[in-house]
Parts: C-alpha cells; structure tokens; sequence
C-alpha cells in the first residue's frame, strides 16, 4: 500500500529528520518498497539507495536488494497477493483469539483497563470480612515497612 499511495517521497522527505530511530525505520519502509519503484526511481535516489545499504544491511542476499526490479517495468501491483495472504492471516488470528463463540477459555479476550478492573465488586468470604479489623492490624498496621525496598 505505501507503493500505491506514493509514499516514497513522503519518506524522503522524513529521512530530513535528524533522529537515528526515525531514520533507521524511514529507511526500512524505503527498502521494503524498492522493488516497486523501478529502476528509474533506483537511479535518481542513488544517495537513498546507499544509505539503505549502508544503515540497514541485515540482508541475507544483498545482491538480491541491490539489483531486484532490473526489468524495465516495475509492477506496483505484486504486493496484492502477498497482502491478501496476511489479511487472512490476521482475520483467522483475530476470529480464533476474539470470537465469543468459542468455548476454549485460553482464547477469550481479557480485560486490562486498571478502571475497570478496580472497579468490579470482588465478593469476598463471611470469615474475612469478619476478621477484617484484626487482619488488617497483622498483615498492614504491625509490620514494618522498608521504603527502600518499596522504591526499588
């Protein structure tokens, strides 16, 4: 999609930005599109093109990066395929893991909102909230408190 939404110059644009982080990811996005591009675009942005080299070579064949749309036309299209199969994908992990349906407890989504949670009534037992006064001057009011230790 960033091929199809013209996003190279966008990004170009980006790598100005005098932050490692940032540029490092620009040049990734950069590098992952190149095929599409075609090789004129190659041949204009070559100070692009070396900084990807340069800055993000943990490619296993970068032959293979280096010299990857040769043909004269560029097919901006070829990612569809690949992209429906990680759409699938996505769509079976999202079906499996949130789905109601299912009766596997392992899979039912799990609430991490701290407000919600802390804000749920917890029933506790008759003899706890009995004891109450006397469990709280045990376990909180009696025992020394080492800040230190707290703090780390």
């Amino acid at each position: 999609m960033l091929v199809v939404f013209k996003s190279a110059p966008i990004l170009k644009r980006a790598l100005k930005v005098k932050q490692a982080m940032m540029q490092l990811y620009v040049l990734k996005l950069l590098k992952v599109q190149t095929k599409y591009l075609g090789r004129q675009w190659r041949k204009s942005n070559m100070k692009t093109m070396s900084a990807i080299y340069q800055k993000d070579n943990q490619t296993k064949n970068i032959q293979q990066f280096l010299f990857t749309g040769t043909d004269l036309d560029a097919r901006p299209w070829d990612f569809q395929a690949e992209e429906c199969a990680l759409r699938a994908s996505i769509e079976r992990f999202n079906s499996r893991r949130y789905d109601k349906s299912h009766s596997n407890p392992d899979f039912l989504p799990v609430d991490n909102c701290l407000q919600s949670v802390l804000g749920q009534r917890v029933d506790l037992p008759e003899d706890f909230q009995m004891n109450y006064d006397l469990w709280l001057e045990r376990e909180v009011f009696s025992k020394p408190i080492s800040w230190e230790e707290l703090l780390q």
